[in-house]
Formats: structure tokens, C-alpha cells, sequence
């Protein structure tokens, strides 16, 4: 049984009073540090070992006084011996140990004084016994009190994953499979947990292990089962004669026990990789990403990247603080003074309940729970202290329990992870809550749990799960898949959810969620916030997706976080551009709109009147493909797609090969610009024969041996559309040959400040990766690669990865250029467009992907964009823009103009009556 702290320091105090003052002439060691244990109630004889035999680092025996395996190695000497030389005796003894029982703290102490180095932390701690008292917390260990310091990416994190991982593959090579793996496994993690977090005594399970099962293994699945059933057991109903070891485990509940398992089969290797695990301490670990973590046990390919799939605290608290936490401690602040409206606020927290439909291994769940428990902490250091002592017991106060929180997860084995998980987190904050008050606190045997629904939450009616009328808050993080990466299930799926919106085939999978969730809270006071990848914001997706939300469910946003890199630091992570989205059925005054100069870096949050599907503060504009532009400009084309098969294509290098046999060919040799070449000065070229004299190609064997291969490979084709273009073998399927022309990449870096641009003549083709403007003038240009219009690209363009996807239907054909712009300044924008090219001509030998790079950008091309900027912005406005918040705006406004009676229609909201009001 753990002790509370004011037990503790009670014992300590009756232990100096014990030994104070004695000397290596009237007393031992030994009984010395039996007491010393038994400060924390540690009685458990066989735990502790005295004169451990140990061979030191010359190969020579020693004996160490006193070793806990795995924890603590204590030197001990008589009264005023040299402390500093018994440390460096402990040292030696280390390497003689087996790894696991290696120690995280040696202490050195001659009856008087004590000197105990945290070897993990590097802390050392100094003190007499008569100061024991006030160092009793340095100690805290041995009753499984430990200041916890999760790091995310903490070594223990990976090699417990990978411990596990290998238990996992030897129970599966065994032929234990399936449900039965997955509960034995979740299982063994809760013991695990429950050992290093004073659930049960310290090293409870390891003990066992280690002496009450063989060393070969045989008995130890026999002995597990037994201690399951045992965990499963209330004491007044266990058998009077059960080993004592066994009976020192507590009564656990929570249904996690009750399930009769078969007996699993190890052997030597797997028990000592068991043990191996006992020696970790799990203490490390947080629940909120070690579920993550252990998903990946259960595939072997997953398990290679370790770590690289769960969701960092840093990024949960991105979505709960705006979505709940931050009106909760600016209602907490208001309330703190007066302790009836502190009391009711505490009451209003134990109604509050919470739904995951994609809960996985409950990291939203677990983050949102601790901060709910950290601040009824908070709540109860007010209310219930007084002179520092705890008015009432602790479990008459706690109201906040893991049964208002409810998750749908589609995997068993993450399902239960997640239940798991609650339950520890749950502990870890009961003993947070014992060091505040100096009480432990131990809710034991577990009687309430997380509700997580081990089914399909697109196939799931969510008010099976939890009623709207009960619900407060839906967070999460949907499954990442692109559209055109869904299964055969989830097309299905989709298909069923979006029957009858057009277009909706193109929408990834996340999308699934915001419907289900807008349609859940129709009528009700429930927010939502989901993590999702960025493309929908971006692109066609927007017009599809936010058009149901908007104009069927009256869905408005309340606070988003723009695109940032969702990802962590570990070997081969996994990196998102996401974006958080948070919304209601109802409208809000106070948005909040996160925004990031550097996706990786820490957001700058502004209050804004609205946030548009766009993540934008503008009206509710939904932009939709147009075929024409919405300006007074040139129309945009595709480039030349040549569907050739490769046959009409040619490097450098294979054209003069091919002219050395054919040099008639060369005049019809025509540059080929794709945006590969077009970006990095690659040389390829192409047979362009429109207008070719036919007498003329039929005198050219190999021009016809390559025409020939074309027609071959369009007839080859399943799409009946390249079959019929096998009529004109000699032929682009596209032939689009203007005078002069403006080319825009498809796809551009996201790095880049400016989408590389260019102008070019008829002796050039652009091909399909392109986008060609006919006929354009260096006034198109210079607006084109101005910032104004980089800024609307980035805000409604599609992504390829993280790549600028440029859109004619979407990007070009909706943006607002200038209105009622005059000759002198259309003259200005032309004059620096052209100082732009001229910049780029200083640099002959550098590509435009380095002219374009950020580091390497040249001071004078950058100095003649910036001059072109202020003139386009001009153009726009008198007063300078300052940031590409306010040009966007400003965009929007000006779209609003150019296409009224065009757009959605944004409809009248409802509005909430009060701040912070919850149903």
C-alpha cells in the first residue's frame, strides 16, 4: 500500500529520531536500511539485497551493501569515512551488473550523512539525517512518487515499444493470435504502468517474475494467468492460502481482467525479455503517446519507424485550448474569488463530456482529460486548503472522472490501448493530486472507465455513442487519405456519405467526419474540432465540402490554425501540412485565427470578424471552377500534352544523335518547355510536325519509324479518347503554338516567395506540366508574379505534398486583378516586370529554381520584385499592405465585387446569447 507524503515524513521523522547519533560502534547497516525502506512502508523482504556479491571492473569479487535491482545502490561506512571514495567503490560495482538491474540512484551514507545521485538526471543531493525530513522527496522513488518529465522523443519510449514488439512476435510465432494477443499484451502494459506508478507496490511484478516462475520460462504463462485472475479477484474473495506474493496485488476491476484468456506458452528468451521490461521505467513514459507507440508493436513494418506516427501534447493543446481550455481559465478566473460561483464552475466541469470519433489510441482524449484534472486542481487548492490541510477526503471532492469522455476507434487493439491509457493518465493525475494535498489518493478498484466504441464511426450513428443533448465538445484527428488513395471500403463509404453532392468523389477522407459531425449537431450548443490535412481549404475541395457545410448544415468557423507542419522529431517522422478547424452550428463574435510566418515555428493569433472556408477574415465566399477569367485578361490554356509515348520527345544528347541520320529533321525541332526544364535550364526537345509537308516526312525513315511507334501506342491504349488520337500519329494531342506566351509551372516548391514565371516565343512548346497565357503583356506579368497574386495562390490553390498545385479553373480564372487601373500605372508595372527579367539575365548560369531559392536569391532580382510589389500594390490600394493577412482580406473584398450574385450567399447565423454558456 502506498503511503500519502505526510506519512512519509511522519516515518522519516521517527526514523531520525531512531538513529540519530549513532555510530558504526553500536550499530549495523543492515537493520539501519531496513528501517530507512520502511519510511515508505516497503516491507517486502527479498526486494532489497544486502552484501550483493558483484564482481568488480578488475575482474576481482566485491560485495555491495545494499542493492535494489533496477533502482538504487547504496555503499555504506562507518561514521566519518571518505564519502567520495565509497562513490567511486559503488561505481565499479555497476558494470559487474546485469543491465537490468543496473541502478538509476547511488547513495553513499556513513549512518550520518547522506549524499544520493540521480544518475539519470544528473542531481545530486546532500544532506544529514537529521535533514532527512526535508530531503525525504529526493527518495521518493522507492514509493513510486517521481517528478515526471515526459519528453516525447525519450529513448525509454523507444526501446519499451521495441521490447514489446519482440513479446508481440514471439507470442504470434507460438500461434497466440488475435483478439487473445492484443488483450494479453494491453494487459501486461497495464502491470507494467502499474508497477513504476505505485498502482502496486514498486517492482511487484519484476519480484514475481524473477523468483516465483522458472528460468526457463516453462510456468510463466501458467503463473500470469493466475495473477490475472488475481487482479480480477476483490481481496475478501481470494483463497486464504494464495501466495502472499500474489496477494500483495490489489484488486483492479475495470473489466480489464475479467475476459478468461488462454494460457500463453514462453520460453527462457521470453521471459528475460519480459524482465527486460520490468526493468524499464514505465513512469517515463506518458500515457498520451505511448498508445501510439504501441500501435506499432502490432506491424512489423510500422515498427521500423517508431515513433513517427503519434501526435505531440504540443499539437493536441493547438486544437483544445481555442476549442474549450482557454474559456475555461478565463472562466476560472473570474470565478476564483468567489468561492460559491468556484463551486459551481467546478460542478459545470464534472457535466462537461467529450467525443473522439477517430479516437485511435485516445491521445485527445488523455490530453483533455489531465487538463480537466489540472484544473480542478486548481479549483481544490481554493476550496478545500486550509492552513494547508485538506478539509475534506479527496474523494468526496474529485468530480471529474474518465466516464465523461467517449471515442470510436475502428481497431480493437488501439481501443483498448486508449481505455488503458485513460486509466493511467487517471492515476497519474491521482497522484499529482496526493503530493498537492499530502493524501494518496488511489482510485482502486477501477469503477468507471472511457466509453470508446470499438466500431466504424462512418458506419456508427454517434448518438449511439453519446446523446447531443449530453455532449459539450467532438476533437480529433481524422484518418489522413487523399481522394485518390481510399480503398475499395472506403470509396464505398464515401460514396454513400456524399450521395448527391456534386463532385464529392474528390474529397479526402477527413471529410467524412466534419459531415457526420455537422449533421450530429444541428439544434445544439456542441463544438467541433478536427486536425486536418490542408487540402480542404485549398482548391476544389472547398467549393464541395463548405458548400454542404455552410449552405446545408449553416456550419461557421470559430478559430483555425492556418497550414503548419504537423509532425515530430523522431527518426523518419511522419510530416503533415495540416490545418485546425474549429466550428459550430452557430455563430460566435470572438474568432480567433491562427497564423503562421513559419509553418514549423509557433503561431501569431489575431482576432478576427470571420473566418472563411479559406481560413481567411472575409465573408463566407466559396470559389468555384470558372471557365473564363473573372478580369479583363487573356485567357489561360494547358500546355502541349504530346500523349506520345515518349516517341516525339528527345534529350540534348538524343537529338544530335538522331540529326547525324535524319539532318533534315532540324527545322522541325522545337524547344520543349515542361516545368522541370523550364525551372532547372534542362535542354529537351521535340519533333513538332503540324504543317509538315507529308512528301517531306515520308523521306525521313526514322521521323517515320518514330511516328509509326506513336500510332502503336495510342491504338494500346484502354481509353477509347488516345485511341481515336491515333489518327493523327505525327501529332501533339494538344497544339497550342501562340507568338508569345507566359508560363506558370503546374507545380512550384512551397519555399519559394514567388512561382517562377517566364516569357517565351513560338520556337518554343510548352507541354501539359505548364500553363500557357497566349498573347500576354509584361503588365500580366508583373501582376502574375507579384506577392499579390502569390497570395491569393497560396490561399486557394490545391497541393501536390506540400507543392503549390497551380489551377487555371481555380487560381487564374477567380483572381481579382486590379480594377480601374490607369495607363501610367499598367505602363509602371510593365517598365519593372521587365527589370525583373532583366535581373535574371545578370545570372546566366543559375537556374530560376536558384534564382528562386530563398537562400540564394540575388540581392537584385529580390530589389526588383519588391519594386514591382509596391507597384502592384499601388494598383490595388494607396496604403501599403503589411502582411498577407491583410492582402488576402482586401482580395476577398475585391472578389466579393468582381463576381456579385456569383457567389454563396452567406446565410443569416444564429448567434449565441452568452459567452462560455454551455448545454
Amino acid at each position: 500500500m502506498t503511503l500519502s507524503w505526510n506519512e512519509i515524513r511522519s516515518n522519516a521523522h521517527a526514523f531520525v529520531k531512531d538513529w540519530s547519533g549513532e555510530t558504526s560502534e553500536n550499530a549495523e547497516a543492515k537493520p539501519f536500511w531496513i528501517d530507512f525502506f520502511a519510511i515508505f512502508g516497503m516491507k517486502r523482504k527479498g526486494l532489497v539485497r544486502f552484501e550483493e556479491p558483484v564482481k568488480r571492473s578488475d575482474d576481482s569479487q566485491g560485495f555491495i551493501d545494499v542493492l535494489w535491482p533496477g533502482q538504487i545502490l547504496i555503499e555504506h561506512k562507518s561514521a566519518d569515512k571518505d564519502l567520495d571514495k565509497a562513490y567511486t567503490q559503488a561505481l565499479d560495482y555497476i558494470p559487474g551488473l546485469r543491465d537490468r538491474d543496473k541502478p538509476k540512484f547511488i547513495c553513499v551514507c556513513d549512518f550520518n550523512r547522506f549524499k544520493l545521485h540521480d544518475l539519470e538526471e544528473d542531481i545530486w543531493s546532500e544532506f544529514t539525517i537529521d535533514e532527512l525530513p526535508k530531503h525525504i522527496q529526493d527518495f521518493g522513488f522507492i514509493a513510486g512518487y517521481k517528478k515526471r518529465i515526459y519528453k516525447d522523443e525519450d529513448p525509454v519510449n523507444i526501446e519499451a515499444a521495441y521490447l514489446m514488439g519482440r513479446l508481440h512476435d514471439a507470442l504470434e510465432a507460438n500461434g497466440y493470435t488475435g483478439h487473445n494477443l492484443e488483450v494479453y499484451l494491453v494487459r501486461l502494459l497495464f502491470c507494467l504502468f502499474a508497477e513504476d506508478t505505485s498502482i502496486f507496490d514498486k517492482d511487484l511484478l519484476r519480484y514475481y517474475i524473477e523468483n516465483k516462475t522458472s528460468g526457463d520460462g516453462s510456468d510463466l504463462g501458467a503463473r500470469l494467468a493466475q495473477l490475472f485472475q488475481v487482479l480480477n479477484t476483490e481481496e475478501s474473495a481470494r483463497q486464504k492460502n494464495l501466495d502472499e506474493d500474489l496477494a500483495a496485488f490489489p484488486y483492479v476491476n475495470g473489466r480489464l481482467f475479467e475476459e478468461p484468456l488462454f494460457i500463453a506458452s514462453f520460453d527462457r528468451n521470453m521471459r528475460e525479455t519480459l524482465l527486460n521490461c520490468c526493468a524499464l521505467d514505465w513512469s517515463k513514459i506518458s500515457p498520451a503517446i505511448f498508445g501510439s507507440m504501441f500501435q506499432s508493436v502490432m506491424n512489423a513494418e510500422e515498427r521500423r519507424n517508431l515513433g513517427a506516427h503519434y501526435t505531440s501534447e504540443k499539437n493536441i493543446l493547438k486544437l483544445i485550448k481555442p476549442l474549450f481550455l482557454d474559456e475555461l481559465y478565463e472562466e476560472f478566473g473570474k470565478a476564483k474569488k468567489n468561492k460559491k460561483k468556484l463551486r459551481e464552475f467546478h460542478k459545470k466541469l464534472s457535466t462537461l463530456k467529450f467525443l473522439d470519433p477517430a479516437c485511435g489510441c485516445g491521445n485527445f482524449l488523455i490530453i483533455t482529460y489531465r487538463e480537466l484534472r489540472q484544473l480542478e486542481i486548481e479549483i481544490l487548492k481554493i476550496l478545500e486548503k486550509d492552513e494547508g490541510k485538506i478539509a475534506t477526503r479527496l474523494d468526496d471532492i474529485v468530480w471529474i472522472n474518465i466516464d465523461q469522455f467517449y471515442g470510436i476507434e475502428i481497431d480493437e487493439w488501439p481501443a483498448r490501448i486508449a481505455e488503458v491509457a485513460m486509466w493511467l493518465m487517471e492515476h497519474q493525475m491521482n497522484m499529482k493530486l496526493s503530493a498537492e494535498f499530502g493524501e494518496y489518493y488511489l482510485r482502486l478498484p477501477l469503477e468507471k472507465t472511457a466509453n470508446i466504441h470499438n466500431a466504424n464511426a462512418l458506419r456508427l450513428d454517434w448518438k449511439e455513442v453519446v446523446a447531443p443533448g449530453e455532449l459539450s465538445y467532438i476533437l480529433g484527428n481524422p484518418p489522413f487519405v487523399g481522394s485518390k488513395l481510399l480503398n475499395k471500403e472506403q470509396r464505398v463509404l464515401m460514396a454513400e456519405l456524399f450521395v448527391g453532392v456534386k463532385n464529392g468523389k474528390i474529397l479526402d477522407f477527413v471529410t467524412a467526419w466534419y459531415l457526420i459531425a455537422a449533421k450530429y449537431i444541428q439544434e445544439s450548443e456542441i463544438k467541433v474540432a478536427f486536425v486536418s490535412t490542408n487540402s480542404i481549404t485549398q482548391g476544389e475541395q472547398v467549393s464541395v465540402l463548405w458548400n454542404e457545410l455552410i449552405n446545408n448544415y449553416t456550419i461557421k468557423i470559430h478559430f483555425a490554425h492556418k497550414t503548419f507542419k504537423w509532425s515530430n522529431e523522431a527518426k523518419g517522422k511522419a510530416a503533415v501540412y495540416c490545418v485546425i478547424i474549429g466550428f459550430a452550428n452557430f455563430d460566435e463574435n470572438n474568432k480567433r485565427l491562427f497564423e503562421y510566418e513559419d509553418i514549423k515555428g509557433e503561431p501569431q493569433e489575431r482576432s478576427v470578424i470571420n473566418i472563411n472556408p479559406y481560413l481567411v477574415n472575409s465573408i463566407d465566399i466559396i470559389i468555384t471552377n470558372k471557365g473564363i477569367p473573372i478580369g479583363n485578361v487573356p485567357k489561360m490554356h494547358f500546355g502541349n500534352m504530346p500523349l506520345d509515348g515518349g516517341n516525339l520527345l528527345f534529350t540534348n544528347q538524343e537529338k544530335e544523335e538522331f540529326l547525324i541520320d535524319e539532318p533534315n529533321s532540324s527545322k522541325y525541332f522545337l524547344r520543349l518547355i515542361s516545368a522541370r526544364e523550364f525551372l532547372n535550364n534542362g535542354i529537351r526537345w521535340c519533333l513538332w510536325l503540324e504543317d509538315a509537308n507529308p512528301k517531306e516526312i515520308k523521306s525521313m525513315p526514322m521521323i517515320l519509324e518514330r511516328i509509326k511507334r506513336v500510332k502503336e501506342f495510342r491504338l494500346n491504349s484502354v481509353a477509347p479518347s488516345t485511341q481515336k488520337h491515333a489518327e493523327t500519329p505525327s501529332l501533339f494531342r494538344d497544339r497550342n503554338r501562340p507568338d508569345t506566351f507566359i508560363v506558370i509551372p503546374s507545380t512550384s516548391s512551397e519555399r519559394r516567395d514567388y512561382i517562377p514565371i517566364g516569357f517565351f516565343d513560338k520556337e518554343n512548346i510548352a507541354n501539359n506540366s505548364c500553363h500557357i497565357i497566349p498573347d500576354a503583356t509584361k503588365y500580366h506579368f508583373g501582376v502574375l508574379t507579384s506577392t499579390m497574386h502569390m497570395a491569393w495562390m497560396r490561399a486557394v490553390c490545391g497541393r501536390l505534398e506540400s507543392r503549390y498545385r497551380y489551377s487555371k479553373d481555380i487560381v487564374y480564372n477567380n483572381f481579382p486583378w486590379p480594377k480601374d487601373i490607369s495607363e501610367k500605372q499598367e505602363a509602371k508595372i510593365a517598365e519593372l516586370a521587365d527589370k525583373v527579367l532583366q535581373a535574371r539575365e545578370l545570372y546566366p548560369d543559375s537556374s530560376l529554381a536558384d534564382l528562386y531559392d530563398p537562400l540564394t536569391m540575388p540581392p537584385p532580382l529580390l530589389k526588383a520584385h519588391k519594386a514591382l510589389d509596391r507597384a502592384v500594390d499601388r494598383a490595388y490600394r494607396k496604403a501599403p499592405f503589411t502582411s498577407e493577412a491583410q492582402r488576402l482580406e482586401f482580395l476577398f473584398d475585391l472578389y466579393q465585387e468582381y463576381t456579385s450574385g456569383m457567389f454563396v450567399e452567406e446565410k443569416k447565423k444564429k448567434r449565441r446569447g452568452k459567452k462560455g454558456q454551455h448545454p
